[in-house]
């Protein structure tokens, strides 16, 4: 205060009077915008208060943005190798499947082996041949039709085959036929083969065969239960592999 009252020292008494009055103006509107100061400080305060609470949440969305990604590579990386275990176990089923299916036509033909050993012990015997020749006449039942539905149980004769590999691709093609519930392979001998077929429902068995199978044949025989059909050996060796 005291270096104020020097300042308006060399003065008029007026022009001090009117200073003082502007000074307390001033002072007055000071006090009096001090709750709006107030409140705005406030304001600011509670502004960056939120502000840094919008900075915490954008780091906690970063952290929770980060563990997603690494959860989805990790995700990713156990997809890829589970689809990998599965292709490895698939290729191994496969295998499996195809050693156990060489080994049942293996024992087929070591089967037929001995059925025609023990064919031709008692050939000399009347009512083998009886058995024999009704079996091979499709146990007496009328010959049937290409076109005709065949049910029940069926004895497809079948062959030469090159290999076990287009005996199975056939057996394959047989068993995809709808109607098919039972299939088996009764006999191998010579390149030619027996099938065992069982079918639930009337089905056109030839018409079939010829549009699923990968080997052209032709009809030789159909009798009762039975067909006799022969591969086409003038196919290319390229026909053949299919």
């Amino acid at each position: 205060m005291g270096s104020f009252k020097r300042a308006l020292l060399g003065y008029r008494r007026v022009e001090v009077d009117a200073a003082l009055v502007s000074r307390d103006a001033r002072i007055v509107e000071l006090e009096r915008q001090l709750p709006r100061i107030s409140e705005l400080e406030g304001e600011l305060s509670c502004l960056s208060g939120m502000v840094i609470e919008r900075e915490r949440e954008i780091r906690g969305l970063r952290e929770d943005l980060r563990e997603a990604n690494e959860r989805h590579d990790r995700s990713i990386a156990s997809l890829e190798s589970i689809s990998e275990r599965l292709e490895e176990i698939q290729a191994q089923a496969r295998g499996q499947a195809t050693r156990i299916r060489m080994k049942a036509l293996r024992e087929a033909v070591e089967v037929s082996r001995r059925v025609q050993d023990l064919a031709g012990r008692i050939g000399n015997d009347p009512a083998a041949s009886v058995v024999a020749e009704t079996s091979a006449n499709g146990n007496g039942h009328a010959e049937r039709e290409p076109a005709e539905l065949f049910e029940g149980l069926v004895r497809v004769e079948i062959g030469p085959f090159g290999d076990f590999s287009q005996l199975v691709g056939f057996e394959d093609a047989a068993e995809q036929i709808g109607a098919t519930s039972e299939i088996s392979v009764e006999r191998f001998s010579e390149g030619r083969a027996t099938l065992s077929m069982r079918l639930d429902e009337p089905v056109e068995l030839l018409r079939e065969l010829e549009q699923r199978s990968p080997l052209e044949f032709r009809v030789r025989h159909t009798a009762g239960d039975r067909l006799i059909l022969d591969v086409d050996e003038e196919q290319g060796p390229e026909q053949q592999a299919a």
